[in-house]
């Protein structure tokens, strides 16, 4: 049996029983074995030394995930507002590191909530720090109730023709569950909207140019894809991403021993 693709999942730092820790809750691992692929923990250290460049290579994807804290403003040249309360720095630091260095490597990239909004501030876009501040723009943060009520579909998605997500979802209507307060301002350049809410807001965005999957969500598909047609081909699709880049990686190992 051929063994699985090989991801990348970025952690968060945070403190547990006192100690500083490097973590990722178990819903998106668990969500990269029930698709086929090998997660990987990658801690975090404010001065990027948490992944080195011969390691990166040695992935065949990386997934950004979601996070209860938020990008530093002072990332985008903006004050921090006042709802904004919850730092990663270190995170901030790994991940504005490694989304060119994976994007160079032709390396599949998937950004969920967090992972979207670190994304679009890569690549030089803003962030609205409280949506529901922002005349004409839904609350998008999640309801009040138990885990099944929170990631319950929220809000209708428009998929916008011609993109990545479209090419994946045939449907070009969906619903997805909503639990963020952030949201892009201004998009990046080199990024493109894949799918808007029903207030405007980008709800997914693709890197333009990517060799490969390079695709970025801000709901959290990782909460049971298998029963959400729209979470479930989003995973189908970074992982064959995966498997692809496998291929190659192997393919070109098997080269160099020969």
């Amino acid at each position: 049996m051929s063994s699985r693709p090989l991801v990348g999942v970025i952690a968060c730092r945070r403190e547990v029983e006192g100690h500083p820790a490097h973590m990722v809750t178990d819903k998106y691992l668990q969500a990269l074995r029930d698709y086929g692929l090998a997660p990987l923990v990658l801690p975090v250290w404010e001065d990027g030394s948490g992944l080195e460049a011969s390691l990166l290579a040695e992935l065949d994807g990386l997934l950004l995930t979601g996070s209860y804290t938020n990008v530093s403003p002072a990332r985008y040249g903006a004050e921090r507002a006042p709802q904004n309360t919850r730092d990663d720095l270190h995170r901030d630091a790994a991940a504005l590191a490694w989304i060119p260095a994976a994007l160079d490597l032709g390396m599949p990239l998937f950004g969920i909530c967090r992972g979207f909004q670190e994304i679009n501030v890569a690549f030089g876009g803003t962030l609205h720090q409280a949506l529901q501040e922002v005349p004409g723009l839904l609350d998008h943060r999640e309801p009040q109730g138990d885990k099944a009520a929170q990631y319950a579909p929220s809000h209708d998605l428009t998929i916008l023709p011609g993109g990545t997500l479209a090419a994946l979802q045939a449907a070009p209507v969906s619903r997805v569950n909503s639990l963020h307060q952030q949201g892009v301002a201004e998009l990046g350049p080199g990024l493109r909207a894949e799918a808007l809410a029903p207030d405007g807001v980008v709800e997914a965005l693709s890197v333009e140019g990517a060799r490969r999957f390079a695709l970025a969500v801000q709901w959290h598909p990782e909460w049971q894809p298998a029963q959400h047609p729209l979470y479930d081909t989003l995973f189908h699709g970074f992982a064959a991403a995966c498997r692809e880049r496998s291929a190659e990686r192997r393919g070109l190992a098997t080269l160099i021993d020969a």
